[in-house]
């Protein structure tokens, strides 16, 4: 499994999470890698640290969003999608070191399949000035 079908897979799980809101991280892993037939061994490592990171880092993470949107916005306006998608990028810029081109160009690739028309745009443009801040 490749990193960008894994990067999608754990999109998919933080997104779940987003919309339980509540419930045992890994009684929902479990339950999606199950659902889902994820047998690959990087693939269930990736997911699992992509949702601790977030967990860990879910105050700074959060903080950095805000920070980068319009003055009259706050984070809870975001669609779930949106929020998903910068959650995961931010983790993989921030905390794994991981290239932010690439990060950017596939995050906004799952929000055109995933988002609304502005989605791509919108996220974009807040991970493009978390890029810049350094």
């Amino acid at each position: 499994m490749n990193r960008s079908a894994i990067r999608e897979l754990a999109f998919r799980i933080i997104y779940s999470q987003e919309v339980q809101k509540e419930g045992n991280l890994n009684e929902q892993l479990e339950l999606f890698l199950e659902a889902n037939n994820i047998k690959d061994k990087n693939a269930i490592e990736y997911i699992k640290d992509v949702l601790e990171g977030i967990k860990i880092n879910k105050d700074e993470i959060t903080n950095l969003i805000q920070k980068n949107l319009k003055e009259d916005w706050k984070v809870e306006r975001i669609s779930k999608v949106d929020i998903s998608l910068l959650k995961l990028a931010i983790y993989e810029i921030k905390y794994k070191n991981l290239p932010y081109k690439v990060v950017i160009n596939e995050v906004v690739e799952l929000a055109k399949r995933y988002g609304e028309e502005q989605s791509k745009k919108f996220i974009n443009g807040i991970l493009a000035s978390i890029v810049k801040e350094g």
